[in-house]
This record gives C-alpha cells, structure tokens and sequence, in this order.
C-alpha cells in the first residue's frame, strides 16, 4: 500500500496520511459488514474485530490517532489482512 514510502516521508505527508486512514475506514466497515451477514467467513480473518475497533477508532478518535501506528500497520499488518482476505474468498 505504501510501497517507497518511508515512515518520515509518510509523517510529512498529511494527504498520504489521510488516505491512508481512509482506506482503513474502508477495510474496517467491509469487514464489520461481512462479520454481521457472514460471521463464519468473517471468523477466519485473523484480528477481524481488530481491524473494525481501529476503522472505529478512525472514524470517531480521529483526534488521537497516532500516524506512526497508522503507518506501522500499513507496512506490517495489511499486507497480512490482504492476504487472509485472498485466503478467505476462495
């Protein structure tokens, strides 16, 4: 997602920042959405409810979000997510 982006580039970044946020949002409601129609496929995302808790955390504690966390799980975490998310559509 973030890929040539280094961390200080990303802190200097506010519109990548944003972005990025957003596409958390994203990910968080498609997530919450799926565990309310389809817990069972929900259930084998790893860290699901995580991931609806941090879009939560985005859209209603936008004030106390830390940027170096959002890059920090836009370089470790999604890629994890995108693949578990891969995993459970087949």
């Amino acid at each position: 997602m973030l890929s040539g982006v280094t961390q200080a580039l990303f802190l200097a970044d506010r519109k990548t920042q944003r972005a990025t946020e957003r596409c958390f949002e994203i990910i968080g409601e498609a997530l919450a959405r799926l565990a309310r129609d389809f817990p069972s496929i929900a259930d084998r995302i790893p860290d699901h409810r995580r991931v609806i808790d941090f879009r939560n955390l985005l859209a209603h504690g936008y004030d106390i979000v830390d940027p170096r966390l959002v890059f920090d799980l836009a370089t470790t975490r999604l890629p994890r997510l995108l693949a578990a998310l891969r995993e459970a559509a087949r």
